[in-house]
Formats: C-alpha cells, sequence, structure tokens
C-alpha cells in the first residue's frame, strides 16, 4: 500500500509493507550508508497519522540493539596518590565510595558533627509576647495581685489613707500588719524588679543591643537579681540612718511606707509592660510612662519622709540632702551599674 506524505518542503511516498512497517527512499538511502538511524529520525519518515502501533513497529524495524562492548581503558577517577579505581563489578563498592581520604588516618573523626548544608536563615528576633517563662511569671503575677489586693484590700486602704495623713502626736501610731499581708506585700515588690526589669530591658532593646552572651531569659534574670540587691541596700541604708539620726518608731513607719510605696509602683508598671508586651505599644512610650510613675513616687517619697522625719525640725531643708543621699544616687548607681552590666553581656560586633 502506497501512502503520500505532504509537507511544505518535499512530498515524498512511503510504503508500509504488510507488517505495517514503512520502507521509504530516504530510509534506503540510510541504509545504503550502513548508518543505523535514530528514533527521531524513524518516526519524522511515518505519516502524521501513524498510529502509535505503527510507529512502534517501525522503531523496532529499523533500530537493533548493538552489542555492548565494555571499556577496558583503566579507571582514572581516583585521588592521587591512591590505586586505580575497582571494577564495577565488585560487590563491595558502596563501601569503596564511603571511604574517605583520611580514612585510616589520626585526622579522621566520623563522631565529630561536620556541620549542616544549606545558608542558615534570619533568627526570629526575641519577643515577650513569644516567651512561655515570661509569659507565665506574668500571668502568675497577675493572679497573686488579684489574690493579694483580695486578702490585703483593707490594709492596702489603711496605708493609703494614712499615707498622706500626718501623725497627731509625735507617738506616732504604727500601722500593724499580720504576717499573711507581709508576705504579699513582699510579694508585690519581688514583682517590682521584675517587672522595672523588663522596662530596662525593652530600653536595652531600643539602643540596638539585640544578642547576649546569655539566652534573654537569662538576661532578664540577671536584671531581677540586679534590682533585688538594690531594694536590699536602700533598705539597710535607711535602717543605718534611721538608727543614727532619728528615733526607732520614725525609722519603721519609714520603712513600712517605702515597701508600700515600691510595692504600688509595680502595681502601676503591670499594665505599662503589658502594654508593650502584647499589644506592641512603642517603647518610647513605655518609658516615658515609667518615668512619670517614678517621677510622682519619689515625690510622695520626699512628702512622706518630710512628714516623718522633718515637720517639726526647724532644718526642713535637711530633707533635701536626706533625699539626694538615699534616693537619688542609689536610682543614680542603679542605671549606672545596669549599664555596665549589659556591656558586659552583649555580643560585640
Amino acid at each position: 500500500m502506497n501512502i503520500l506524505a505532504s509537507d511544505s518542503i518535499h512530498t515524498e511516498e512511503i510504503t508500509l509493507g504488510e507488517d505495517g512497517m514503512p520502507i521509504s527512499a530516504m530510509q534506503r538511502r540510510e541504509g545504503q550508508q550502513h548508518r543505523q538511524p535514530t528514533p527521531a529520525e524513524v518516526l519524522r519518515w511515518l505519516p502524521k497519522d501513524a498510529t502509535p502501533e505503527q510507529q512502534d513497529s517501525a522503531i523496532q524495524a529499523n533500530i537493533k540493539p548493538s552489542e555492548i562492548t565494555w571499556s577496558e581503558q583503566p579507571d582514572t577517577l581516583h585521588l592521587p596518590g591512591q590505586p586505580k579505581g575497582r571494577s564495577w563489578r565488585d560487590v563491595n563498592m558502596p563501601k569503596y565510595y564511603r571511604e574517605s581520604y583520611f580514612t585510616g588516618k589520626p585526622f579522621f573523626n566520623p563522631d565529630l558533627f561536620g556541620g549542616r548544608l544549606g545558608v542558615a536563615g534570619d533568627p526570629v528576633p526575641y519577643s515577650i509576647a513569644r516567651d512561655n517563662i515570661i509569659t507565665a511569671l506574668l500571668l502568675g503575677c497577675f493572679i497573686l495581685a488579684m489574690l493579694a489586693f483580695a486578702k490585703t484590700k483593707r490594709f492596702i486602704v489603711r496605708q493609703a489613707k494614712n499615707f498622706f495623713r500626718p501623725p497627731v502626736s509625735q507617738n506616732m501610731t504604727a500601722v500593724t500588719e499580720t504576717s499573711s499581708e507581709f508576705r504579699f506585700q513582699f510579694f508585690l515588690v519581688l514583682q517590682s524588679c521584675l517587672l522595672f526589669s523588663l522596662v530596662y530591658f525593652f530600653y536595652v532593646q531600643t539602643q540596638g543591643v539585640r544578642t547576649f552572651l546569655i539566652d534573654q531569659i537569662q538576661v532578664i534574670g540577671v536584671y531581677v537579681a540586679v534590682m533585688l540587691v538594690y531594694v536590699l541596700v536602700k533598705t539597710a541604708a535607711f535602717s543605718m540612718a534611721g538608727w543614727v539620726f532619728f528615733d526607732r518608731r520614725r525609722n519603721e513607719e519609714w520603712l513600712k511606707s517605702f515597701l508600700f510605696l515600691l510595692a504600688m509602683e509595680g502595681v502601676c508598671v503591670f499594665p505599662i509592660v503589658m502594654l508593650q508586651a502584647y499589644f506592641e505599644m512603642p517603647v518610647q512610650t513605655t518609658l516615658i510612662c515609667t518615668m512619670a510613675v517614678l517621677v510622682v513616687f519619689k515625690i510622695l517619697a520626699l512628702y512622706k519622709s518630710y512628714l516623718i522625719f522633718f515637720r517639726h525640725s526647724g532644718n526642713s531643708l535637711q530633707i533635701f540632702l536626706y533625699f539626694c543621699t538615699l534616693e537619688a544616687i542609689p536610682l543614680v548607681a542603679l542605671m549606672g551599674s545596669l549599664d555596665i552590666l549589659t556591656g558586659f553581656l552583649k555580643v560585640s560586633a
């Protein structure tokens, strides 16, 4: 059967045999050259409407598998100074490819980790909102603060009323407190140290310090420890000054007022820290609000020290010397100590 296959270049007559194999003039010419055609050339001989069966028959008829002749040349793909490669018929070939240049040498230690492949990505910046430990601490502080307020509400209200009320006589009546009230007040002082440490950590981040020699949670823990030391040293300084210049009753009254002020500072700073950590309030706003709280409570401390120590004294100006010595200088020393400590903890570029 004869089929005319035409295209835009030439027209050629293709003859299909009884078994469906095409026989063309081009095929006969290439056969004369004793060269086996490629599958693409065989498919080009067929008409465009040839069935897959005809294409398969044509390829099988024109392309015969040739005998494989393995190369007798030596294998040169081996390391310099090493013997020639083994035969592919060797069953130990996988072991051969796993061998290293340093195998059997004292420098080879396969137990050491050689690193990961690829490029390390940029780490996610540290955030208080993503820290489970700080989140648990803040949640615990909120719950315990509510419990403390419920248990010591009368004591707190009594302390607030007596804070602005001047003593009616020279023998001041001390505000009595139970052991549970004292424990909850001490907890509020610890909460204040934690919250002021977080505020200072926010301030450090605004200065471009993002990487430390230790984890961020450990850095915050170090700040809390410094804050606790500051409170203890300041309490000792108040006690020593009161023991030298004033009587025991006034000293006790001032220490209770000092602890009350410190506890209330933490209560006022707590919503500021929560807004910054979980509602992305700007750090500058957080610092301004915290400074406002500190200024207000320092003014209250100045007023309370005046009522306790200097109201009946003829030298009222001594309160400024007392305030600068026991309030301003320790605060400046605390900021300087935290700044020096941060310089030791941060990673220098």
